[in-house]
């Protein structure tokens, strides 16, 4: 199998398993578990009650000098007459769910490539690093006709499902008629069906809806309990119009022209993209998660490796 080439953008309107399998060669110099100092910025001043791995009940024993009066096991102490404490033991894996927007929203692009295979290639990237961390991995891929769930397993089989889910979401690209209005928030619900308190969630999403108060409501609860990381994709387009000019532009199904010299349009449309992305900001800084910036016309692999970048090797 091809290496992927790490150090360019993805390319294409859609991508390919076999593409997506190629990166588990690049994702072992990510590490998922390791945080390093920008990541825990991006959180804000609020963090996380869930940052890095939880920890089991092992057993009870006779209290010693030196150990945690908060571990003390006040019901065994009093049944035998003698102090006792809890002893605890780090949990050796995680689940890590890997949530993959292919919505219609994301069949877009104006450089390089489209949101939906950057979001591909972001969520092969995370599932490889989990996979080769000992976690398991799972996760939810949806669009605005429903979505598919993985159940978390540390099994290579189980990440190669994942990805066969994104693959054959991502060719079915663009949907017919479908409605947006809702789906993110949809998928918010489903999500909070089958996270578990503790998991680790990469949400990989343009994040369209998020501003809805449901989806608002979903992500405050989600963040409660779980350790969120948002990936939000965009496009250079998506922010600036191009230069003055007549531009053929295509959904997929339908063509026409977009013409981009009234000056007030650019600004108009500047300033929407700008409030849209600030609330965005604002309400994930409030619930101290983290919000990584991915853009189709740059490296999928630097942007991870910025964040999560093995620093032994």
């Amino acid at each position: 199998m091809q290496l992927a080439d790490i150090n360019v953008p993805a390319r294409g309107a859609y991508t390919q398993l076999n593409d997506l399998i190629a990166l588990r060669f690049a994702a072992r110099q990510l590490t998922l578990r390791r945080h390093n100092r920008a990541l825990s910025n991006l959180a804000g001043p609020v963090k996380s009650n869930f940052r890095g791995r939880g920890i089991d009940f092992e057993e009870v024993r006779s209290y010693q000098p030196g150990d945690d009066i908060r571990t003390i096991d006040w019901r065994v102490t009093a049944r035998t007459g003698n102090a006792h404490t809890k002893l605890f033991r780090e949990e050796r894996e995680r689940p890590v769910l890997i949530i993959v927007d292919q919505r219609n929203s994301m069949f877009f692009g104006s450089s390089h490539c489209f949101k939906s295979v950057l979001a591909a290639q972001l969520a092969s990237l995370l599932a490889w690093s989990a996979l080769g961390g000992g976690d398991r991995v799972g996760g939810l891929v949806f669009n605005e006709q429903g979505h598919q769930e993985i159940r978390p397993r540390r099994s290579r089989k189980t990440v190669l499902t994942l990805l066969s889910q994104i693959a054959e979401y991502n060719s079915g690209l663009p949907l017919g008629s479908a409605s947006e209005e809702d789906s993110f928030a949809q998928m918010l619900t489903n999500l909070r069906r089958i996270a578990r308190p503790g998991s680790s969630l990469f949400l990989v999403s343009d994040f369209r809806g998020a501003s809805h108060e449901g989806a608002r409501e979903h992500l405050f609860e989600l963040a409660k309990h779980t350790e969120l990381t948002a990936l939000a994709c965009s496009d250079p387009l998506e922010s600036e119009l191009p230069r003055s000019g007549t531009y053929a532009v295509t959904n997929g199904r339908e063509r026409s022209e977009l013409h981009t010299g009234d000056r007030q349009l650019r600004d108009s449309y500047r300033a929407r993209l700008q409030q849209q992305s600030e609330l965005l900001r604002h309400d994930l800084i409030r619930l101290g998660v983290p919000l990584l910036q991915a853009h189709t016309h740059l490296p999928p692999f630097a942007l991870l490796q910025k964040y999560f970048g093995d620093t032994r090797r």
